[in-house]
């Protein structure tokens, strides 16, 4: 189950028109890799649930073919927390061990490695970690020498962490976990379900995927980061072979310079005497005017950029337009949505 419920507002003001799961990383919604990352361990049969914008979501994904997987929604009219989501899927998820990862990450950790240890410790439950050199910003896991796991600690202070392993939130369950989840209650995992996992000493596991990479791109910060290091080859996402370079239906003009780690999408228009400096990506059917300067900058899909326009270590939404002649540096714009009446 891909968990994609929430209102990403981190990510503001990108997501304020764009939900969570169609995020793009070099071109293409983050939930999309997942899809394509699940199949390639076997797994066909994947649930994700849907709340804000939901409708964009259906239309982008549908049953999940494009992706190799049949697809399966949970519409939560209220969202009841990440442990409370998949207790509404457990009729789906209830007949043999199961994978939960959040839609914010970005991971080429082996996931079968993942599941034959868990299932080799007779696990309930199974986090996937990765080391760190700083994890203030992060859950912190604490492991005994058989990877039970002993404690955690919450984003702890620089010289107070008890741990470099980062909790992934990439999750191996048995179905014994929905005992533990109360129907129609909000219930979270880390809050509710993990503490009381550990109070009754029950077989709950942690493994440090070496050589994993793993991102969480719920952050302005952490997005150009995994943009930056998809383009510099540090992860394959799957599906997306072309993440640099560009494709045969995209116009560009006269003397376009295109230097460094650049992705162009389909349909792109670039005019003459543009200039596009990587680490950068160019979404789907986005024009670009008359000497435009593109630098260190994600520009989404349907985006248009005006002549003479200047964006250096920026990020343009989804449809939105720079007007001539304007230049950003270290901004973030992005459309509004229309006020409800």
């Amino acid at each position: 189950m891909i968990l994609a419920g929430g209102m990403s507002t981190r990510l503001y003001p990108l997501t304020k028109e764009v939900p969570k799961p169609l995020v793009p990383i070099a071109g293409e919604p983050n939930s999309g890799h997942l899809m394509r990352y699940l199949r390639s361990f076997g797994i066909e049969e994947v649930a994700i649930n849907v709340h804000y914008l939901a409708d964009s979501i259906l239309e982008k994904f549908g049953d999940g073919s494009a992706y190799g997987v049949n697809l399966h929604y949970l519409h939560e009219k209220k969202l009841m927390g990440s442990a409370g989501g998949v207790k509404q899927m457990e009729e789906f998820l209830r007949d043999d061990t199961f994978v939960v990862i959040g839609c914010d990450a970005i991971t080429d950790m082996r996931l079968d490695a993942l599941i034959a240890f868990h299932k080799e410790r007779k696990a309930v439950a199974t986090i996937g970690l990765v080391s760190a050199e700083d994890v203030s910003q992060f859950g912190v896991v604490i492991l005994e020498s058989d990877g039970r796991i002993a404690d955690f600690q919450e984003k702890p202070r620089p010289g107070s962490e008890r741990s470099n392993l980062v909790n992934t939130g990439v999750y191996i369950f048995e179905p014994s976990i929905f005992d533990r989840i109360p129907s129609g209650e909000f219930w979270d995992f880390g809050n509710n379900v993990f503490p009381e996992l550990q109070r009754d000493k029950a077989p709950f596991y942690g493994l440090e995927m070496t050589g994993a990479y793993w991102r969480d791109i719920g952050t302005i910060n952490e997005y150009r980061t995994a943009t930056r290091e998809v383009l510099e080859g540090r992860v394959r996402l799957l599906g997306n072979a072309r993440a640099r370079g560009y494709p045969p239906d995209a116009i560009l003009g006269n003397d376009v310079k295109i230097e460094g780690d650049v992705r162009i999408g389909s349909r792109a228009q670039l005019g003459d005497e543009v200039r596009v400096i990587g680490p950068s990506v160019i979404g789907d059917r986005v024009r670009i005017g008359n000497g435009v300067v593109i630098e260190n900058s994600i520009v989404w899909d349907g985006a248009t950029i005006g002549p003479r326009a200047r964006i250096v270590d920026s990020i343009v939404g989804l449809n939105y337009r720079v007007a001539q002649g304007v230049a950003l540096e270290g901004s973030v714009v992005a459309n509004e949505p229309e006020p409800v009446r």
